[in-house]
């Protein structure tokens, strides 16, 4: 009978997923004076080291969706560092006061670059990461700051915006990597021109990218339940979220490579 029991506790441990090796823990760090909170995730089970990607969250600053997207990408054998935009790791429900955090990043470039890039550094800096194998990833602001990130020179083999509040690149000269743009065609948050703008500069530099429009999805397709913050024009779009997500991994094994 012991026999038995212990063969089939082994049995349920050689069954345990692959997600179950998933670690996350919090990261404090610093720029510019302030304190940061940042968000890493892992597979524990692999060895060696992997590609790291940076995600950057919404407008509402670093929350459970945005840790819940680092948890995916770590599933996948991946090491995801989401960084923490407005520091102290504050998150708020109100529009008026997240829309205040964001305008006054957005104004000072410096700064806005300056908290992305400490990111970067500390996920670059992760024993298990290889730092000449990087990428980001960010949702509507976050989608704005990645892809400001590339337009400034980091050193990413990706950068992936997901429903982003755009912006029109001034240069195209220092992007080193790929771009992938996200859009819902009819997210009444981004003016068609401006999509047009970017795609434009984009084209004008011979930049190598992707801008793909969801039919019929809006702003906020890839977050579940969007739609609960009452906002006319956000809403959670399922065929807009998988298609996306698996156009971001098409594009992780183009840059990386395919997985063995």
């Amino acid at each position: 009978m012991l026999r038995i029991a212990f063969a089939l506790i082994l049995s349920l441990i050689s069954a345990t997923p692959a997600w179950a090796a998933v670690k996350s823990k919090n990261i404090d760090y610093k720029y510019n004076g302030k304190t940061f909170k940042g968000y890493l995730a892992w597979d524990d089970s692999i060895q060696g080291k992997r590609p790291g990607v940076l995600v950057v969250h919404e407008v509402w600053g670093l929350n459970d969706y945005a840790r819940s997207r680092a948890d995916q990408l770590a599933k996948l054998g991946y090491v995801a560092f989401a960084a923490d935009m407005w520091g102290d790791g504050k998150v708020s429900s109100s529009m008026e006061e997240a829309q205040a955090w964001m305008t006054e990043l957005r104004n000072n470039l410096p700064e806005w670059l300056g908290r992305a890039n400490a990111a970067i550094k500390v996920l670059s800096e992760q024993p298990t990461v290889d730092p000449t194998k990087l990428a980001a990833m960010g949702y509507c602001f976050g989608g704005g700051t990645v892809l400001q990130l590339a337009f400034n020179g980091a050193d990413l083999k990706l950068v992936a915006s997901f429903h982003g509040a755009l912006v029109v690149p001034d240069s195209t000269q220092n992007i080193k990597g790929k771009i992938l743009i996200l859009q819902g065609a009819d997210d009444p948050f981004i003016p068609k021109e401006t999509v047009q703008q970017v795609k434009a500069k984009l084209d004008q530099g011979k930049v190598n990218y992707q801008l793909i429009l969801y039919p019929g999805a809006v702003h906020g397709f890839t977050v579940p339940g969007s739609e609960k913050r009452g906002m006319k024009g956000v809403a959670y779009n399922a065929e807009a979220d998988q298609q996306s997500w698996q156009e971001l991994l098409s594009a992780f094994d183009q840059v990386f490579g395919k997985k063995s």
